[in-house]
């Protein structure tokens, strides 16, 4: 959830539901003396720009452009739109070559890659466990628990090692071991979209912007008030929270990944709709959400929840080990606890 309060962008520290639904509503244009806003729904959440300064062709056309790089990626990847490459790739029951544009596929392998960093806790085969458990497309009655032998049924049907991306002279193919199999690139999609809106921006001359679709942001030079960007982390709470810590991300990426809202309990034991990919099951220590700081916000969309479904301890090793800036929220029967990596250091500012 992403507010501006005082100037300050504020993130709670929650995922935000990657839908790619159609999008009825209509944006929201804001141009004030020295900056544009442009926001609106997109793939069944919320996008917003900022840009310091004149943008080219105006406020209109600043939502133009937006709108043609989302719906683009929108009429890729979704698993809404009967239409999109992605559900009809989904709907293929054919272990054949299947043609891929080049957005999806370049999620592919940062999904891939980063899947085989976490050792398989981040992987974009999930689907059929996440439907298993009833937090997928397939809903269950409330408190389903699958027996061992659905999950390991369920199993067969998800890995990493089980999809393979080819490339030849006409472009790229993807292609899957089990003809029921499905990919959801929720986990990247946001955060890709993110980039190519940056990346759009940078083409266009722009010096000075934020841009988030969701919970994935980037940023670039500085604010209205010539400051670097800064985003509050707060409690993950459904109005505005206690902020945990203020960072600066000036040309930075960030995304957030968390699991306290969506979830059931049985027999005083939460399971929640983070799923582990190796054991089948949903995530149950107490890590609620994990923020991470990077150079792309495809990288950092693509890894929050790997480093959520690991929890703190896991994660925090991983991060220190490979330099990597994160930020992980605790649930104590005291409240909320900090936790981060060294990295994240560089980029706290004191809260005043």
């Amino acid at each position: 959830m992403i507010r501006n309060i005082f100037g300050v962008i504020c993130i709670a520290a929650i995922i935000v539901a990657f839908a790619f639904m159609n999008n009825s509503k209509t944006s929201e244009i804001i141009e004030q003396k020295n900056k544009t806003e442009v926001s609106g729904p997109i793939f069944g959440t919320q996008y917003g720009i900022t840009v310091i300064g004149d943008y080219p062709g105006g406020s209109a056309k600043l939502e133009q452009d937006a709108m043609q790089v989302l719906n683009r990626i929108n009429d890729e990847i979704s698993t809404f739109n009967k239409n999109s490459e992605l559900y009809k790739f989904n709907d293929f029951q054919s272990t054949e070559p299947y043609p891929v544009s080049e957005d999806t596929a370049l999620m592919i392998i940062e999904s891939m890659r980063v899947g085989k960093m976490l050792n398989g806790v981040m992987d974009i085969t999930v689907g059929p466990l996440v439907d298993l458990w009833g937090f997928g497309h397939i809903k269950k009655e409330e408190g389903f628990i699958p027996s061992d032998d659905e999950i390991a049924e369920a199993k067969k049907l998800v890995g990493l090692d089980k999809i393979h991306l080819e490339f030849n002279y006409s472009g790229s193919t993807l292609r899957k071991d089990h003809p029921g199999m499905r990919v959801d690139l929720a986990t990247i999609g946001e955060g890709y979209a993110a980039d190519q809106l940056a990346k759009m921006l940078d083409y266009r001359g722009i010096n000075n912007y934020l841009v988030h679709v969701a919970g994935a942001m980037r940023s670039k030079g500085f604010n209205a008030s010539g400051a670097p960007w800064k985003i509050v982390i707060e409690e993950p709470e459904d109005t505005i929270g206690k902020p945990h810590a203020l960072i600066d991300i000036h040309n930075m990426a960030v995304s957030t990944a968390g699991s306290y809202r969506n979830y059931f309990e049985k027999n005083g034991k939460r399971f929640s709709h983070a799923i582990n990919p190796n054991t089948g099951a949903p995530i149950s220590h107490n890590t609620v959400s994990v923020t991470v700081i990077g150079d792309s916000a495809t990288f950092t969309d693509a890894i929050d929840t790997g480093l959520l479904v690991m929890g703190a301890d896991q994660a925090l090793v991983f991060a220190n080990e490979n330099n990597i800036a994160i930020y992980c929220l605790v649930k104590t029967k005291d409240g909320f606890k900090a936790r981060y990596s060294r990295a994240f250091k560089n980029y706290l500012v004191p809260i005043k």
